[in-house]
């Protein structure tokens, strides 16, 4: 367990990147969304901007420079490949769990100021992050774990095929979606889909993307065993 916090320390030696940058970014586009809000005329059910994504993006990359960029020194240091996924993987946990926490601290601020004073809905995501304080933790938490984890394992595939590799991993996931959306098409059953993501709760969302980040934390573990340096 030593080793595993060692390697969440040795990530956290680069604190511009894991804890000013994504808040930095967060906050210039929340900024940005807010003069907007205050330019254009007044909407009577406020303004949905989507720009929460940043976090999220910025963490996705995040996660990706911590398989490319900083893991060859990490090793070099004579931590095993295991030691430093799994390191890695506990920095992600935390850190979502703060992440997290400061997001839904925010949301509720914007819920007790009326949308910053102009009704801009940032933090608070329909159908998503709309909730009471703990569901909307949760869900941020969740969502926080599944884009750090996605981007490490993109770097780990970058990191053992290169960039062919990573095109062939991205094709991959767009022929998934692409069957899927044939497979619907030929059962005539979009009127289901629509039902499905209208009717789903935030919990049960955040269940699917709690099992979705479990697949992508194995995904990337096994990726990590036979990666090269």
């Amino acid at each position: 367990m030593k080793t595993l916090v060692n390697v969440a320390r040795y990530h956290l030696v680069d604190r511009l990147t894991y804890l000013a940058l994504p808040w930095g970014v967060m906050a210039f586009s929340l900024l940005v969304n807010v003069v907007i809000s205050a330019l254009v005329p007044p909407s009577p059910h406020g303004y949905y901007t989507w720009g929460l994504v940043t976090i999220y993006v910025f963490l996705l990359v995040a996660g990706a420079l911590s398989m490319t960029r900083s893991m060859p020194f990490g090793l070099m240091l004579g931590v095993s490949r295991r030691s430093y996924y799994l390191g890695t993987g506990l920095l992600v946990v935390a850190l979502g769990v703060v992440y997290g926490f400061g997001l839904t601290v925010l949301h509720i601020a914007e819920r007790a100021t009326g949308g910053w004073g102009y009704g801009v809905h940032f933090f608070r995501v329909p159908c998503i992050l709309a909730g009471p304080w703990y569901q909307t933790w949760m869900t941020s938490f969740v969502l926080l774990v599944v884009f750090w984890l996605y981007g490490m394992w993109c770097g780990l595939v970058h990191r053992r095929w290169s960039l062919p590799g990573l095109t062939a991993f991205f094709a991959a996931q767009v022929l998934v979606a692409l069957l899927f959306v044939v497979a619907v098409s030929l059962a005539h059953d979009w009127a289901a889909v629509a039902h499905f993501f209208s009717t789903v709760t935030a919990p049960a969302l955040t269940g699917v993307l709690a099992a979705t980040a479990g697949a992508l934390g194995l995904g990337g573990f096994a990726t990590m065993r036979r990666v090269t340096i």
